[in-house]
């Protein structure tokens, strides 16, 4: 009889850190900032124009919580919410092994991202957060030609 050594032990789980991001698509980002600030109260808190996208970082309500991002490079309509995660490359393995369909490691001016669809086709992102406050840095920058004022 085979030696009993307690329960198997389970395959690897994500731990999600904070909710960075909220990304939202939009059809047209110049035109959603507008009703978002002036209807909403939010903050516009950067936006950029760069490969072929136009994205708006914006801060929602006074406490802390996710940047809001208008983005018109994703189907409008659409949510991806992004979690920050110790080890994006770890995760990925332990998505994969629990059915998740992995796209990635992306780079993003913040670090290495993934774009994760579960079993049930709900998307979600996980980042690696190694450069924290890039995008404000970047927004920043007087010489960043990439910015949008």
């Amino acid at each position: 009889m085979p030696e009993h050594r307690g329960p198997a032990p389970l395959p690897d789980r994500v731990t999600l850190l904070e909710l960075r991001f909220l990304y939202i698509g939009v059809a047209d980002t110049d035109a959603a900032v507008g009703p978002w600030v002036d209807g909403l109260g939010a903050r516009l808190r950067w936006r950029f124009a760069h490969f072929g996208a136009d994205v708006a970082g914006l801060d929602m309500g006074s406490g802390p919580g996710p940047v809001v991002m208008l983005a018109d490079h994703r189907p409008p309509g659409s949510v991806l919410p992004i979690w920050s995660v110790a080890d994006v490359a770890a995760a990925a393995r332990a998505l994969g092994q629990h059915g998740w369909r992995v796209e990635g490691p992306m780079g993003t001016p913040e670090g290495d991202a993934i774009v994760a669809a579960g079993p049930d086709g709900v998307e979600l992102a996980l980042l690696e957060v190694v450069r924290p406050g890039a995008l404000d840095g970047a927004w920043a920058d007087d010489d960043n030609s990439h910015r949008v004022r």
